[in-house]
């Protein structure tokens, strides 16, 4: 990861569990009390489908897979985009690849300044 990407941030919480994304309640109900860069590991696909009917914007077909991180021994899931036309099949590697733009701002009917386009796709390895 490059200084001007963004993380891909977890949070973690006092009773060990890791969430992606964070949440401002843990599942045993207290605050996070720190964060897991996910950029910095490498993931196992558990599942992935590929869409060939996608919103307005967003490439066709695309490849979506859940994918398990080992944060120290805490399972961390996380669904996202597959690199471009890469195939992926159960069991697969993976690691977080920063994509200034996953879909096309200009194509939805929201505007384009009112939200967040970029994100991680997994790129398999």
């Amino acid at each position: 990861m490059s200084d001007d990407e963004p993380a891909m941030e977890a949070y973690r919480y006092p009773d060990g569990s890791i969430t992606y994304p964070g949440h401002p309640v843990g599942p045993g109900g207290e605050e996070p009390v720190g964060t897991v860069d996910l950029s910095d590991y490498t993931a196992t696909v558990l599942t992935w489908t590929k869409s060939t009917a996608t919103p307005p914007g967003v490439r066709q077909p695309n490849t979506l897979a859940i994918v398990e991180f080992d944060v120290e021994g805490e399972p961390v899931r996380a669904v996202g985009q597959v690199t471009g036309e890469d195939e992926v099949d159960i069991g697969d590697e993976v690691r977080p690849v920063y994509c200034e733009e996953l879909r096309e701002p200009g194509a939805g009917i929201r505007e384009p300044a009112s939200q967040e386009w970029d994100g991680y796709r997994f790129e398999p390895l």
